[in-house]
């Protein structure tokens, strides 16, 4: 049996080496950054500490996991980028899951649902009722306890548009209505 050189595999070889010195020492200098594809393409990612990109078995898309609270999200972790918000939530019969603390069964339509919402945005705006108060009284959202309170969140924690509103105020304002699978919102930027 002959040996017959197979053309290119020395420039293979040598690539494999230059990953390996190149990824050992840029590591040393950048632990936080990950590359995505081939190293010799220099595409990279920078992902917060304790944060993986994997690949759902369901779908097949990227998602980010963070190794210390097992938390997973599809969108990837912004280091730093957090908010914090308060909501009213009214649901309806098509909300994701249509029932609360405070009804077993919510059988309202979106649009009464959202009728209600301006009504309780009104009130807010207005100065006749504050915000916390409507939340501990009015919010479907298990958070009117803590008058909506969500606290802190980054982005790809919350549904989109949930997320775009909360990211897009500024402090002390609020946005209504704001519509995500769980119903419809008043959203208020705390922090």
């Amino acid at each position: 049996m002959e040996n017959y050189p197979v053309p290119g595999l020395s420039i293979v070889q040598e690539r494999d080496k230059w990953k390996t010195s190149t990824l050992f020492s840029f590591h040393d200098y950048a632990p936080n950054f990950t590359f995505r594809g081939d190293p010799i393409s220099l595409e990279m990612t920078s992902l917060p500490v304790g944060w993986e990109e994997k690949i759902s078995n369901s779908t097949g898309k990227k998602y980010y996991f963070n190794t210390s609270t097992k938390e997973s999200q599809w969108e990837p972790p912004m280091a730093g980028e957090k908010v914090r918000c308060s909501h009213i939530l009214v649901k309806h019969k098509d909300s994701r899951r249509p029932s609360s603390w405070r009804e077993e069964t919510i059988t309202i339509t979106k649009e009464e649902a959202l009728e209600k919402l301006t009504g309780l945005f009104e009130r807010i705006k207005s100065g006749e009722s504050q915000f916390d108060e409507i939340a501990q009284v009015e919010s479907d959202c298990s958070s009117a306890k803590r008058g909506g309170d969500l606290g802190f969140f980054g982005r790809g924690q919350m549904q989109k548009p949930f997320e775009d509103a909360g990211f897009s105020l500024g402090v002390g304002e609020m946005k209504c209505p704001v519509s995500t699978d769980s119903g419809v919102h008043i959203v208020k930027r705390l922090e």
